[in-house]
């Protein structure tokens, strides 16, 4: 597929509602609604955890035919309170999506999440397989030990030694054996330098390989003070914690749970952030699903392949609806 192939993102849209969500444990939830208030429901579910959502997530759905429902996880975007780690688990996660589910009336949803974003799309429809229509997913991460320790740890370094160089500079040398216990430390001292520091550089690091063309815009986007200490705070506090499964591999052992939930999987053929191997093990646990592999791309999103992926399958459940 060469990219005057590919098909373009939908022009950008303006959510026609915003909603502030009380989900207890001192967490109030952003949402939004944008496209088509009769339309076939989606949630947009983003990555990190403590990404938080943006205006490009809207446009991989035709807003004429779907209701897309997005919302800023406990901590992250405009959620509030920020960076907050407190209350803050997987569990927790997949409950509020229920409760969204339940304030906004619908009775069954596609879900759309990338990276993290599948690992809790996947949670949440092994909880709630009924009350799931259909599953897009990209860049899966399983959120295993393996998966942690080939990006924090030993794997991805031999394909970015230079900026993993820079990752493992400020952390002493007696602590690099566990580099999220390292990090997850200093993101919660109580010296607002060494927060900020530990942030900018947690979220450097994986902002240098999402891509497969090397983008520094968004290295940039990634290392700006408000968006990193959420982001690295929230990523490092469940990377620590194992990301609060049961076991280790949770939701592969569960994914007897999706039969009957039609999804597809897209995958870049070169993602150095969560390689395709979890993807192909998911596919192959997963009866329903299709498995499309991007060649042309690594981890983000915004990449031509994964672009055209996402929305040949949107534009497929769409179909009928």
């Amino acid at each position: 597929m060469t990219i005057r192939d590919r098909l373009d993102l939908y022009p950008p849209i303006f959510p026609y509602r915003e909603h502030r969500l009380g989900v207890g444990g001192g967490h109030t939830l952003y949402v939004e609604e944008c496209g088509n208030p009769n339309g076939q429901p989606v949630l947009i579910v983003h990555g990190g955890p403590g990404g938080g959502s943006n205006p490009t997530m809207r446009r991989f759905h035709n807003p004429d035919r779907y209701r897309i429902v997005l919302f800023d996880q406990r901590g992250c975007g405009q959620s509030t309170p920020n960076a907050s780690i407190e209350n803050n688990t997987t569990q927790d996660l997949v409950e509020d999506i229920e409760r969204i589910r339940q304030e906004f009336g619908i009775d069954r949803w596609q879900l759309f999440g990338g990276s993290w974003g599948s690992t809790l799309a996947l949670a949440y429809a092994e909880t709630y397989p009924e009350r799931v229509s259909a599953l897009i997913l990209r860049g899966i991460f399983l959120s295993t030990k393996a998966e942690l320790r080939w990006f924090y740890q030993d794997g991805c370094s031999w394909i970015f030694p230079e900026a993993f160089a820079e990752f493992q500079r400020r952390i002493p040398h007696d602590e690099r054996h566990d580099m999220i216990a390292a990090y997850h430390r200093r993101l919660n001292s109580d010296d607002p330098a060494t927060v900020m520091a530990a942030a900018r550089a947690w979220s450097i690091w994986e902002g240098t390989t999402l891509s497969l063309v090397p983008e520094p815009d968004r290295v940039a986007r990634f290392s700006a003070d408000a968006y990193a200490v959420a982001f690295a705070r929230i990523e490092s506090h469940y990377f620590v914690n194992g990301g609060f499964f049961r076991r280790d591999g949770e939701l592969l052992f569960n994914a007897a749970r999706l039969k009957g939930i039609p999804g597809i999987i897209a995958h870049g053929r070169y993602d150095v952030v969560t390689p395709i191997k979890s993807a192909v093990l998911l596919h192959q646990a997963w009866a329903d699903s299709e498995l499309r592999v991007a060649t042309d791309a690594g981890h983000a999103m915004t990449e031509p392949g994964l672009v055209h992926e996402l929305i040949r399958a949107t534009r497929q459940f769409s179909s009928g609806y």
